[in-house]
């Protein structure tokens, strides 16, 4: 069963959760933003995705994002720094991430869903 992180006050977690409930597709909801994944588990996902880049993992129109002025510390920062900074404030991770044994996917979108969670 895919555990899927959102944050209840976000319309695309709402539109994605609306998906797997449309599908009929169980997940395990988690809160990001009261409980955001911890440091060891975010390391394991962005170094199993590495390809997809550290920013694939951010939520980069966030408010958060621009006030610690990420986009210019992004390219040099360590795989280690990213999952210590996502652990630590669950608005800076692009919701919803949701992730299996398998596979794992941030934000939402419709067709990238109907190929990975279906």
């Amino acid at each position: 069963m895919p555990k899927f992180y959102g944050y209840k006050r976000c319309s695309t977690s709402r539109k994605a959760q609306k998906w797997f409930d449309d599908k009929g597709i169980s997940y395990d909801f988690q809160d990001l933003v009261e409980t955001p994944p911890e440091k060891d588990l975010l390391l394991s996902w962005l170094t199993k995705y590495q390809d997809r880049g550290l920013r694939y993992f951010f939520n980069t129109s966030g408010q958060h994002y621009r006030q610690m002025g990420l986009k210019d510390k992004l390219p040099n920062m360590t795989t280690e720094e990213a999952a210590d900074l996502l652990s630590k404030d669950g608005k800076l991770i692009k919701r919803p991430l949701v992730v299996d044994d398998q596979h794992l996917t941030c934000g939402f979108k419709e067709e990238v869903y109907e190929q990975t969670w279906k």
